[in-house]
């Protein structure tokens, strides 16, 4: 069983978190994106401008199986993992899901104007934050725990995760 589930939008801090929350207490982190990005040898952003999304949510399907199975890890999902039923039921069963979120123009002052993020290729970028946020809303919801991570420095929202799920 995972020690703790991190999901939720882009640059919510999941990796970050993650990866400080780990170290913390001493435990394997797993990042889906990551394994994807390391198994295919392609960034995520090659896979979805090659590829398509469609393809993407299967790698990353299939990293959200491999990464279930490492006990005691902390695990960051991409941002759109949730959207999967099945993702959402394997990831529940793994261990306590917390969604980080924030508000859309802190996402946006997060993300700024890089083309790493080909959800947000082209136009209104706080427009296309909104429509995501909205379009997720319900699967985002079904994490046990919700953490605004909007003006938290990373320790701080490492130690709210870690309080969360204290004595599991």
């Amino acid at each position: 069983m995972a020690l703790v589930i991190l999901t939720g939008f882009m640059a919510t801090g999941k990796t970050e978190v993650g990866r400080k929350l780990a170290a913390l207490v001493d435990a394997p982190f797993v990042d889906t994106d990551a394994l994807v990005e390391s198994e295919t040898g392609r960034t995520i952003a090659d896979i979805f401008a090659r590829d398509g999304e469609p393809r993407f949510r299967a790698l990353e399907r299939a990293a959200v199986e491999r990464a279930c199975g490492v006990e005691d890890a902390v695990v960051a999902t991409g941002g759109g993992t949730l959207l999967d039923p099945e993702n959402r039921r394997r990831l529940a069963a793994a261990g306590p899901v917390v969604c980080l979120s924030a508000t859309p123009e802190e996402l946006l002052r997060r993300v700024g104007g890089g083309a790493d993020r080909p959800l947000l290729a082209g136009g209104d970028r706080l427009g296309r934050i909104r429509e995501l946020l909205a379009a997720r809303a319900e699967a985002y919801a079904s994490a046990a725990h919700t953490i605004d991570t909007t003006g938290l420095g990373v320790d701080d929202v490492v130690a709210l995760v870690r309080s969360l799920v204290a004595g599991r």
